[in-house]
């Protein structure tokens, strides 16, 4: 009897130690934390109460968590989704008992705290990793993401809110830790603009052609209601003389006689505001002035037809270098290179996004937010337009852009468009083939 006692206060020193340093371990962090974020942000200290299971006989352990959020894009459009990731850099305490824990047992999950002009709390999550924790060492850091959609323009903070700790040793455990006097500072600032509407104005013209001095019918559509347009020629992309102002009637139609002198003009314009706005205007429209030729002459006429917005890629199978089993990390590769050519000869711009599925795979799945790329893009010689990248980071199920050029007076040309791509593999994932599908959208 006294032997069975004895055994059994040995076995309760035993669990106390063990939880009585994970629910420690909350306070401060315990998982390594995963590249990805790609916005500069600032840590914020708060204090924090955390309560260890009741199993471990110990009190609520109060103290000062450094913390930051980070996102993946600063400057969304309302209706664009924003990945979101908290990281616990500093623990409140270290592991104060002469017992390590072992590797990979805990798995965190908490809240991010919006505020100004969209206001609620983004559920974020963690994977189970971190690595082994000496006896009274200093615990890692390790973070948690999620995602949001914006509703609202305007800024929106983003703070650090309340988190718990799974614990998967021994027993199922559960550590809560509540932001004392919430909100925590702000960690993290968006500003996000409001969705501006496809411009959809229209232009026709009743001929294509005609004599220096000739009007020309140009018939307008779609435009602002009950708003002075200007309609004028273009000889290239500079405007001519050929210039005059209409208002549109209660549909937002006008029909303009627009005198044709400039025998350099080459199109027709029209557009709301003070000035040419792709975003406010349409066009330009085809038109020649024709100049009489002299006598025993030949006019010789070449036309040039506006071709499409299409995309190829140079394969569709990509496979990512291999992790070790126990170690985890970067499985890196590259995309097959995208090719866009722009041959519409217009003023719209396009867009190139992506989006990726989970990995799934033997062990389960790998989350679609531990796709990261780095994107590349280049404009072939004598392209109107430039080609900008889009920014380094996750790519993830909500999407992320890859490439893209602006509106313009006169856009196009080819491109081509690489990336780098990074997979973050938990360690002890299970071996075999993981794979996701990541499609890409040109718009």
């Amino acid at each position: 009897m006294a032997l069975t006692r004895s055994r059994a206060a040995a076995r309760r020193r035993r669990w106390t130690a063990v939880l009585g340093a994970t629910a420690l371990a909350v306070a401060g962090g315990a998982l390594a934390a995963p590249a990805g974020a790609t916005t500069a942000s600032q840590q914020v200290e708060f204090q924090t109460r955390c309560v260890p299971p009741p199993i471990a006989g110990i009190p609520p352990i109060t103290g000062t968590t450094t913390a930051e959020v980070t996102v993946d894009k600063t400057s969304p459009k309302v209706g664009e989704t924003v990945t979101v990731t908290y990281t616990i850099t500093k623990p409140a305490a270290s592991n104060p008992v002469d017992l390590a824990l072992p590797a990979d047992i805990m798995t965190p999950s908490g809240k991010v705290v919006l505020g100004g002009a969209q206001t609620g709390a983004v559920t974020v999550n963690g994977p189970k990793k971190n690595p082994p924790v000496p006896a009274k060492g200093s615990f890692p850091a390790f973070s948690m993401t999620g995602t949001f959609t914006v509703t609202a323009p305007g800024s929106i903070t983003l703070s650090p809110g309340d988190y718990n700790i799974h614990t998967s040793y021994i027993m199922e455990l559960d550590t809560p830790c509540t932001v004392l006097n919430p909100p925590a500072p702000v960690s993290e600032t968006v500003v996000a603009s409001p969705v501006t509407s496809p411009n959809t104005r229209a232009l026709a013209l009743d001929t294509a052609s005609g004599d220096p001095g000739v009007r020309v019918t140009v018939n307008g559509s779609k435009f602002t209601p009950l708003t002075e347009v200007t309609v004028v020629g273009r000889a290239g992309a500079a405007e001519t003389a050929d210039k005059m102002t209409v208002t549109t009637d209660s549909d937002g139609a006008f029909a303009a006689r627009l005198k044709v002198n400039d025998v350099a003009t080459t199109g027709i314009v029209a557009y709301e505001g003070a000035a040419w706005d792709p975003e406010k205007g349409a066009g330009p429209v085809a038109y020649k002035v024709v100049v009489p030729a002299p006598p025993n002459s030949q006019t010789i006429t070449a036309a040039v037809t506006a071709g499409e917005l299409s995309m190829t890629q140079a394969g569709d199978a990509v496979e990512l270098s291999s992790v070790d089993f126990g170690q985890g990390g970067a499985a890196t590769g590259a995309l097959k290179t995208v090719t866009v050519k722009d041959f519409r000869g217009g003023p719209a711009g396009w867009s190139l996004t992506g989006k990726v599925t989970d990995f799934t795979g033997p062990g389960g799945s790998i989350g679609a937010g531990n796709l990261s790329w780095s994107p590349a893009c280049t404009a072939k010689a004598g392209s109107p337009s430039t080609c900008a990248a889009g920014s380094s980071g996750p790519v993830g199920s909500g999407g992320a852009t890859l490439a893209s050029t602006p509106n313009g007076a006169l856009t196009g040309g080819e491109f081509t468009v690489d990336a780098g791509l990074s997979l973050d593999v938990p360690a002890f994932t299970a071996p075999g083939s993981y794979a996701g599908v990541l499609t890409l959208t040109l718009s």
